[in-house]
């Protein structure tokens, strides 16, 4: 499976981006697609996620509201829209595929096989 993510760059408070991710290779029938966003020095984290056939995503708890993943599935493609954003977003954004993907570790880094480049996500105060 090969990733590749694009959309990112720099934007101020309170305004928008949105990221996308081509994905190729693979079967996209249990799996799911998923974004994480990682700062110099710390863990990578988890930011959301959708399954690939039924469209049922997951949210880390402080982007519920302001971010919507969603996915095409004619252009295998995975869309993170950001909205009113802050600059404790800023981050490096990766995406990532997750084989048989079972919803209790779909939030789970280590559950995801593959992993595109990341995009750098700049939000200014």
């Amino acid at each position: 499976v090969q990733l590749q993510a694009s959309g990112g760059g720099l934007v101020q408070a309170g305004g928008s981006l949105r990221l996308s991710c081509e994905a190729s290779g693979g079967t996209f029938s249990n799996d799911a697609l998923g974004w994480f966003r990682q700062i110099p020095g710390k863990d990578r984290e988890f930011v959301a996620a959708i399954r690939w056939m039924s469209g049922i995503t997951y949210y880390l708890d402080s982007v519920k509201g302001r971010f919507t993943i969603s996915r095409d599935k004619a252009k295998k493609t995975v869309h993170l829209q950001m909205n009113s954003l802050k600059p404790e977003d800023t981050a490096v954004y990766y995406c990532a595929y997750n084989r048989g993907a079972i919803t209790s570790t779909v939030r789970s880094l280590d559950q995801y096989d593959y992993w595109g480049q990341g995009t750098q996500v700049t939000v200014s105060s």
